[in-house]
């Protein structure tokens, strides 16, 4: 069943829905050797401000809001303003895991928002196709997400590290952000994983809790999430396959 939101029109009366995206960047980069991912350098700026001034860029995306640690406030706004990123509003404290920092960002959002888009800080190199497609997708059905095939094969292993089975890959896709969802729904999922105190590792994870489907659409493999040291020497060589 297909369904149906407040701003869907008739053809002859095309409406996009506002749109908000929450970013949450309040991690403490425990695997990144003591560098803060969400500041250190990519290219000729910093990691968030690549993923800032794409959102900035997508036509579909009419507000932001960081979400990071009490530390990091200031720099990122500094940062904010030199790249003028006049879609960021708000830049607020996160909390103690990232389902209670989307909670807290999706408490400052415009009023007005239809359409609540969630994507990684640490996810600099995500493309205007894959922002575009996503956005109008969740605006059709309610959630979205892009993703991806898996390239590995799949073991599923027992506690002892031995392999169980082979996961045929064919059905695997892994999941990127953004993951954009209609306002109601998103606050929804994230109230009840919060009461049940679900441990989360994506936004889609809190909807298909509430027995709601994701499409996912295409994602990308450039759209890499920078998590590890190696991720910034990757994410340098595909900026620079980028701008060959």
């Amino acid at each position: 069943m297909r369904l149906k939101f407040s701003w869907m029109r008739p053809k002859s009366e095309p409406k996009r829905p506002w749109c908000s995206v929450i970013v949450p960047a309040a991690g403490n980069a425990s695997r990144m050797e003591g560098t803060d991912k969400i500041l250190a350098s990519l290219g000729d700026r910093p990691v968030l401000m690549h993923t800032l001034c794409a959102l900035q860029r997508c036509p579909y995306v009419d507000e932001i809001v960081v979400v990071t640690r009490e530390d990091l406030m200031a720099p990122i706004g500094r940062e904010v303003r030199a790249w003028n990123c006049t879609k960021v509003s708000r830049i607020v404290r996160g909390g103690g895991s990232r389902t209670e920092s989307v909670w807290l960002g999706l408490g400052r959002v415009n009023a007005h928002a239809q359409l609540i888009g969630i994507h990684d800080g640490a996810r600099p190199l995500v493309s205007q196709a894959v922002l575009e497609e996503v956005f109008r997708t969740a605006a059709e059905t309610g959630a979205a997400a892009p993703a991806v095939p898996v390239k590995d094969t799949i073991k599923q292993v027992d506690g002892q590290e031995c392999v169980e089975r082979t996961v045929d890959r064919s059905t695997l896709r892994a999941v990127q952000t953004p993951q954009v969802f209609e306002s109601g729904l998103i606050r929804a999922a994230l109230q009840q994983a919060r009461e049940r105190r679900l441990e989360l590792t994506d936004d889609c994870s809190a909807v298909e809790a509430l027995g709601m489907k994701v499409t996912l659409t295409h994602g990308s493999y450039e759209n890499i999430k920078i998590t590890t040291p190696i991720d910034l020497v990757l994410g340098e060589a595909i900026l620079q396959c980028l701008s060959d």
